[in-house]
């Protein structure tokens, strides 16, 4: 090796420190499978790479999405869902075979990019009433010490996705910022490891829910216009919720002692439906405003440079929970078969906009509704509608959702079709006893956005995925008589 030079050390440090700020900017994604119909993971993997995703979050570790992602550089977190950290947390031997098969494997055979593995997802949300409280620490350390053993932990960190209610304010500013009370202990143990493991701390945050959750909360303080009253931090003002949840932690962080570990924004974003705040021009008002603000890598007050996040989500998701509410079935900034909702520039592709996804299947155009000829008041509507809306999607009816505006017939039919959709048009899909029938008329509203779906084609995956044959709907009154 020649000499090198004092200029030659600054320019080569320069450009080690533009190649650490280029790896935490721009902008990943979370992509989500609880979908009836998911899109085959090469049509997936082909969207995220037309629009310009170099980092994906997981929430498990399925075979055929990891193997799809081999050899395309993007970055990867793959996740253990909760219920199995009891398994990996409670055996060393577990979690070396989990990290052999899911890790090792696709990162030497697959040659997939895995950077992260998010032990557990949330696993502190206070509606679990501290049924994992026990386990995730345990399920944490044996993971990196598995990663360790195979030769992984230079490359690949652990971390645990925690909602924002982890930690609170004490005086109702960012620099009141500490752990949960009830979690406290916990919460340093897995800090400490993290900072040890030289690993990240994983955050959610959604200025969505709080706005869904408090009808008095400031809608502009929800966005990153400036146009909100900012509230002032000893000084500090702040315009947006975004950059005073993320300094909460951050003084929460310094408050006991791990100032420097760093933080990632694991998942942020808006849906589109099932919500009147829940609509295509606030999310795309919210996520233009939030890449906007963390493209100058300024950062937040206390965390001033580039912000690593994961937006939520790539894809709606149809069978997700909606026991937080309905509007967790349209997350997505693509919907269920990838075509985009909203103009929205990342930053990331030539056009400035999303691209959407290519050669999509879809299955024939009809659709199951109500027969014209039935009163509504037909003992057999209610309990069909039911039925219907109980297996299928009725999200997107509802009062300030994309389909509140229906007349009784058109409800009634957004349910038989989605159930009809759901399950591959089968033909006994649509046999709601005397109700319904099938029709090649589309009766979405011309005027609008809502739209009556034609499900995708299902994908056959390597596991054998495939729809299961619906409930025989000849037996579904039956049913209704014995729990009506």
């Amino acid at each position: 090796m020649g000499w090198v030079t004092v200029a030659d050390r600054v320019n080569i440090g320069l450009v080690c420190l533009f190649m650490m700020l280029w790896s935490v900017s721009g902008i990943g994604v979370n992509w989500g499978t609880q979908a009836s119909h998911p899109l085959p993971p090469d049509t997936m993997v082909r969207l995220l790479r037309d629009n310009g995703f170099q980092r994906v979050k997981l929430f498990d570790a399925d075979y055929d999405t990891l193997k799809t992602l081999g050899k395309t550089g993007i970055e990867v977190m793959v996740g253990i869902p909760n219920d199995m950290l009891a398994i990996v947390g409670g055996s060393m031997k577990a979690a070396e075979k989990w990290v052999a098969k899911n890790v090792t494997q696709h990162i030497t055979s697959n040659n997939v990019n895995i950077r992260y593995v998010a032990v557990g997802n949330e696993p502190f949300l206070e509606t679990y009433n501290g049924s994992y409280l026990g386990i995730t620490f345990p399920a944490l350390r044996n993971i990196q010490s598995a990663l360790v053993k195979a030769g992984h932990n230079n490359q690949v960190k652990v971390t645990v996705p925690l909602n924002a209610d982890v930690y609170e304010s004490t005086n109702g500013s960012p620099s009141g910022g500490d752990f949960r009370a009830d979690i406290h202990d916990i919460m340093l143990t897995i800090v400490n490891f993290l900072s040890l493991s030289a690993a990240p701390f994983t955050v959610n945050i959604y200025p969505f829910i709080s706005l869904y959750s408090d009808p008095n909360f400031p809608v502009e303080y929800a966005f990153f216009d400036g146009n909100a009253s900012p509230v002032s931090d000893g000084g500090t003002l702040y315009y947006n919720m975004f950059d005073a949840n993320l300094d909460t932690l951050a003084h929460a962080l310094q408050k006991n002692g791990f100032a420097d570990l760093p933080i990632i924004v694991g998942e942020i974003g808006w849906p589109t439906d099932g919500d009147r705040n829940a609509n295509t021009e606030y999310a795309r008002r919210f996520n233009q405003g939030f890449m906007s603000h963390i493209s100058g890598g300024r950062g937040t007050p206390m965390r001033p440079g580039p912000i690593d996040a994961y937006l939520f989500s790539l894809i709606d998701e149809d069978s997700k929970s909606i026991a937080p509410g309905n509007f967790e079935r349209h997350w997505g900034i693509f919907t269920f078969d990838g075509q985009a909702k909203y103009p929205l520039n990342l930053g990331t592709t030539n056009s400035g906009a999303l691209i959407s996804a290519k050669g999509v299947q879809y299955l024939e155009r009809k659709w199951c509704v109500m027969k014209p000829s039935v009163r509504l008041d037909d003992p057999q509507v209610e309990p069909s509608v039911s039925f219907a809306c109980g297996l299928a999607d009725c999200t997107c009816l509802g009062y300030g959702t994309s389909c509140g505006n229906l007349d009784a017939w058109g409800n009634i039919s957004y349910a038989f079709n989605s159930y009809f959709q759901k399950n591959n048009q089968r033909e006994d899909a649509c046999k709601f006893p005397n109700v319904s029938m099938i029709t090649k008329a589309d009766p979405s509203p011309r005027d609008g956005n809502c739209k009556f779906n034609i499900m995708i084609q299902p994908y056959y995956g390597s596991a054998g995925w495939y729809a299961r044959k619906p409930l025989g709907l000849t037996s579904v009154l039956l049913i209704f008589s014995l729990v009506l």
